[in-house]
């Protein structure tokens, strides 16, 4: 199909939203590219940076995992979750088979594409940055908090976000920003999975500059809790628009109607999985974002 091979689609944010949405931009093969967060601390993945340092890869992972369309002995592996009682207890080997290739001085991109190559993955994914770096939220109390699990557990409002330390941004995410036709922001938690890559200057400043692209915001499904629960939804599209330097968001892609939205084009439609109404299905995804990219 046309649309495939002249259109190109970025998506950004982590875990299981942006997996989502790219297994939906699937057919659009190498044209789709998403940007994973890297600053993920909880889980085996902060079990892995706490002992051995690097950026995070359980986003990464789940995104890979998300987009096998063929099991194997390779993606079996790379989906499996140690059970027991010792160290390895919980731990997934995808993880630390992406963490073996950084420690063997591959760079993390490379690492990405050398598990991409052998699980048949043709769908680009990219790190935000290949430096480690945290989250960190300043509360409305002005205490500093650190750690994304911290920052989602937070009992204040947030008054601003940073990365701690400040990290580049992966080159080749500028450049796909700057090519896109489309830049997709979420699903997925706002706070720690949508607003990381914004944080960071490059990418900010290539959505911004890319007027042609239309940029879109996704909403949940699901109700957040912590410090995302309690923000509006035209908080989270202020939040966006303030951290691309004024970028006008293009589109709000949701179920429900928001009277307070009303400055935004709003498009409803169902987006649910019919049997878990808190997950995105993704056939109706990819026929919401095929619809914007052909209007």
């Amino acid at each position: 199909m046309p649309l495939y091979t002249s259109k190109k689609v970025v998506a950004i944010g982590g875990g299981h939203g942006l997996g989502r949405m790219l297994a939906a931009l699937r057919s659009f093969g190498s044209n789709a590219t998403g940007i994973v967060t890297t600053t993920d601390n909880g889980g085996s993945t902060g079990r892995i940076r706490d002992c051995q340092g690097g950026i995070a890869w359980g986003d990464t992972r789940n995104c890979i995992n998300q987009l096998i369309t063929e099991p194997s002995i390779s993606s079996m592996m790379f989906e499996y979750r140690f059970r027991g009682s010792g160290e390895l207890n919980g731990h997934n080997l995808g993880n630390l088979m992406l963490t073996a290739l950084d420690n063997l001085s591959v760079r993390p991109l490379d690492a990405i594409n050398l598990i991409r190559d052998m699980l048949n993955v043709e769908v680009n994914i990219l790190p935000m940055s290949e430096h480690p770096s945290d989250l960190r939220a300043l509360s409305t109390s002005g205490e500093w908090v650190t750690g994304e699990t911290n920052v989602d557990e937070m009992e204040q409002d947030l008054l601003r976000l940073d990365l701690e330390p400040e990290v580049p941004a992966t080159r080749e995410a500028v450049i796909a920003l700057q090519e896109a036709d489309c830049i997709i922001l979420g699903p997925g938690s706002f706070l720690t999975s949508v607003m990381p890559p914004l944080l960071l200057p490059e990418i900010a400043n290539a959505i911004n500059q890319n007027q042609k692209a239309t940029l879109v915001f996704v909403a949940n499904l699901a109700f957040e809790y912590g410090p995302a629960g309690r923000m509006t939804p035209k908080q989270k599209l202020q939040w966006c628009e303030r951290a691309c330097k004024a970028r006008k968001i293009d589109v709000v892609l949701g179920e429900k109607a928001h009277p307070d939205l009303a400055e935004w084009n709003c498009i409803t439609e169902d987006l649910a999985s019919p049997n878990r109404a808190w997950r995105h299905d993704r056939l109706k995804l990819k026929n919401a974002i095929e619809s914007l990219l052909n209007d």
